[in-house]
């Protein structure tokens, strides 16, 4: 029995994987309409533009919502503001079914929205509680692998709805492992570790980094030591005061130019490859419900993977720099985006176009959540968060907008050359913001 007590548990570990499965089902929640919206189209003989639209609500609402939701979390605490936000997404998903007008969709995609935006502030805070400095990027990869295995489960699951039923049934199915998830997370969740009781005091002590050398010492594999280099003098590390109130979020250029870079990437994964690959699958390519349903499931896997893989090599192998990932997946998106424009035709090497373009966007996704744990304080940080996933909400509100009124007037190939643009402005303004210097780091 004293063994057992003195062994530290690993609970965190199970939080995370929770996490993973409520995300990657309110992800399935706002990527399901992707498949929808050719039969939406037809069945309310709507244009590009006007298709735009409705896909846009959803991240009005969700983007809109990021501050307040913010505010939420920090007051009400995750185990309340999670389980209600999952809740809610639920219920108006469900609704999305029964609709009987196109006002009533648009309406009830942007509650869809507006529900879901309590969900990924206490994700990305859960996280910010319940794991030490070391293991935020692999948990933050973690999670961001969940928000994208969700968009990879949708295209079979709607490919076997649509064959069996209609596209309102999408929305009817979806909407019930939300609602089962939500009580379970109420029920086996707390705060913080020092609430639960599912965690011991080893464990909450190697959380709030309890003697950290000795635990370091114990470690069989141990992440690179910090050795401030060129790196550093190319993204700018330095020695930064922690922000410790709002209002010092709300001043510091940092949260705001991750937001802006934040915005172009989520643009470029929730406002287009989420949302109108199917499309561009059936009508450019030609394909089937079926082939079509397997092809734009590639670029999630790309996602999942590459989430996994981005958020272990900042934690590893750039000493929990978060900058040079972020960098990175941009150039490496503006390279992807010009070859989408000559994709082949071929199913089986746009396939693997597609993964390599959702794997390269990912690798630095992560990036942008752990950034802010470092920039800010554990109290402040769901605001911190709030402002740069509210960016990145905007760019997913803006860039369907922009693709309905391109495809309307233009081709594809002017789509993936607004991609490229919206990529390397990503880079510009991610090299002005600063790498907060690690804990324990020096500058030689």
């Amino acid at each position: 029995m004293i063994d057992k007590l003195k062994k530290k548990i690993q609970y965190r570990w199970f939080v995370i994987a929770l996490i993973f499965v409520l995300f990657m089902v309110a992800q399935a929640d706002r990527a399901n309409i992707g498949f929808a919206i050719p039969f939406i189209q037809k069945e309310y003989d709507l244009t590009n533009s006007e298709i735009g639209i409705i896909i846009s609500l959803f991240f009005a609402g969700y983007g809109l919502c990021q501050i307040p939701a913010g505010f939420f979390v920090k007051r009400k605490g995750i185990r309340f503001a999670y389980a209600a936000g999952m809740l809610l997404t639920s219920i108006f998903t469900f609704m999305m079914g029964k609709v009987d007008s196109v006002w009533h969709l648009k309406i009830l995609r942007a509650l869809v929205g507006v529900s879901e935006a309590p969900v990924v502030i206490s994700s990305t805070a859960t996280i910010n509680n319940w794991f030490p400095t070391k293991e935020k990027g692999t948990a933050t990869g973690i999670f961001l692998a969940g928000s994208k295995f969700g968009p990879l489960l949708v295209p079979p699951i709607c490919a076997w709805i649509l064959i069996n039923y209609d596209w309102r049934h999408i929305f009817l199915f979806f909407s019930i492992p939300g609602v089962i998830l939500a009580f379970v997370w109420y029920a086996l969740v707390r705060n913080s570790p020092s609430e639960s009781r599912f965690v011991n005091q080893q464990e909450a002590d190697y959380i709030a980094e309890v003697n950290p050398d000795e635990e370091s010492s114990n470690r069989s594999f141990k992440s690179r030591a910090f050795r401030y280099g060129l790196i550093d003098r190319v993204i700018r590390t330095t020695k930064l005061a922690p922000l410790d109130s709002s209002r010092s979020v709300f001043r510091s250029w940092d949260i705001y130019g991750a937001a802006i870079g934040y915005m172009c990437m989520v643009g470029i994964v929730d406002g287009v490859i989420m949302s109108w690959l199917p499309k561009y699958l059936l009508q450019e390519h030609h394909l089937s419900i079926v082939a079509s349903a397997a092809l734009a499931a590639t670029p999630f896997a790309g996602n999942v993977i590459g989430n996994l893989c981005g958020g272990w090599i900042s934690d590893n192998l750039l000493a929990k720099r978060r900058k040079p990932l972020m960098m990175f997946s941009a150039v490496s998106t503006i390279v992807m985006t010009g070859l989408m424009t000559v994709a082949p035709k071929n199913p089986y090497l746009l396939g693997l176009l597609l993964f390599l373009l959702g794997f390269l966007i990912a690798l630095g996704y992560s990036a942008y959540s752990v950034y802010a744990m470092a920039r800010a304080s554990k109290e402040t940080y769901p605001v911190a968060y709030a402002i740069i996933n509210m960016g990145g909400q905007l760019g997913a509100v803006c860039m369907p907008l922009i693709v309905g009124v391109l495809l309307d007037n233009y081709n594809w190939n002017a789509v993936f050359i607004t991609l490229g643009i919206a990529a390397a402005l990503c880079l510009a303004v991610v090299l002005t913001i600063r790498e907060p210097l690690p804990a324990g780091g020096e500058i030689e």
